[in-house]
């Protein structure tokens, strides 16, 4: 089986479906008899390791983002690569690229709507914009042979746009880059620490949805010893004392020593598809304190952490001490195993190899090989 993804969500420092793509790419070579390519946009024309780069221009002020223009190119490569089954994950100009090269190739053509594009218009543009996004998202996505979604508040909102043929997939965590014997006390030291300080950590990029406010006002109100770590690009700098700001991208690595060696997630967004970040949180073994709105409900369990009012500082303060008053250690420890059971990127592998079976109508699953 030969499987093409393609999506413009990729550049240096992007977040989920980049992560995404590059598990799912590792984990399909273990497999014998499926072939993995990637198309993705880039400076210019070039093939390393199954990743193909697609000349695309580069989006001004986009952080590394292209946007692609023509369909031809992207046609052309598949029809050069002539995968088995196609998988698109942005509903801009590769996914009609997509559709073209499913007819012409008579190859089935999967959608993964990995971000609400109404929502997103509605609110980086207004509302009236994003209301009229609705009937392109369900002419688009009814035009698949099948829609994927990372979260059931997704795949409800794809159906209420009268979109057919809609599966939820939830996403994985990579357990082996976030694991809980990263914890190095050294930490609290760099950001002049006490060792007994609460630390409460947000890693992600600082955009609007995200809410930051609501977290800094969360610091505000807690004081000492609450401390708020913010890692990322785009983060504020006009902050409490009792918070810290790394505002930067910082690969996983770094990333995943920071949520370890932290005592608790805080999480403010309101409108997240899926949530990753929450599951590198409990991967990492600290437990996550969420907004009870998106897709976060679907991912936190009251085994793993707590959820709160959304845009409520206050409430979500109160919701930090009883955590504490509770038992952390045990929740993350819960997170840990919640994740390992349910969020493995293998599990993962093998629900998309399950759909793919399903649309080109074969039953026999590939079998992975272990080295």
């Amino acid at each position: 089986m030969h499987i093409a993804d393609m999506t413009m969500f990729y550049a240096p420092a992007s977040g989920g479906v980049r992560t995404y793509l590059e598990a799912k790419h590792r984990r399909l070579q273990q497999y014998a008899g499926v072939r993995h390519s990637v198309l993705v946009p880039g400076e210019r024309y070039s093939h390393n390791g199954g990743i193909y780069q697609i000349p695309a221009p580069a989006l001004p002020f986009g952080r590394g983002y292209r946007f692609p223009v023509r369909r031809a190119p992207w046609r052309n490569q598949l029809r050069s690569l002539r995968p088995d089954v196609i998988e698109v994950g942005d509903p801009y100009m590769t996914a009609w690229a997509a559709l073209d090269a499913g007819r012409r190739l008579d190859v089935p053509v999967i959608g993964f709507y990995h971000s609400d594009l109404p929502l997103l218009v509605s609110n980086r543009i207004g509302g009236w914009l994003g209301t009229n996004m609705n009937g392109y998202v369900s002419r688009l996505y009814n035009s698949f042979d099948r829609v994927l979604a990372p979260s059931q508040v997704m795949a409800q909102k794809l159906m209420s746009l009268g979109v057919e043929n809609v599966y939820v997939q939830p996403l994985g965590v990579d357990l082996d880059t976030f694991r809980p014997s990263l914890r190095d006390p050294q930490v609290r030291r760099e950001l002049g620490l006490a060792d007994d300080t609460r630390l409460m950590i947000f890693a992600g990029r600082g955009s609007r949805e995200k809410n930051l406010g609501v977290l800094l006002e969360t610091a505000r109100r807690l004081g000492e010893p609450y401390h708020l770590l913010l890692v990322g690009s785009g983060m504020p700098h006009r902050v409490p004392s009792n918070v810290s700001v790394i505002d930067r991208f910082c690969p996983a690595a770094d990333v995943a020593r920071y949520m370890a060696s932290s005592d608790v997630l805080l999480h403010a967004g309101n409108q997240e598809t899926f949530g990753l970040v929450a599951l590198e949180a409990m991967a990492s073994g600290i437990p996550v304190i969420a907004a009870r709105a998106g897709a976060l409900p679907e991912l936190v369990p009251f085994h793993t952490g707590r959820l709160c009012r959304p845009l409520d500082a206050p409430a979500m303060a109160q919701t930090v001490r009883e955590l504490f008053e509770d038992d952390p250690r045990l929740l993350g420890m819960q997170a840990r195993q919640h994740v390992e059971a349910h969020h493995a990127w293998d599990a993962v592998v093998a629900g998309l190899l399950a759909h793919y079976h399903a649309v080109l109508g074969t039953a026999e699953l590939p079998v992975a090989v272990h080295g």
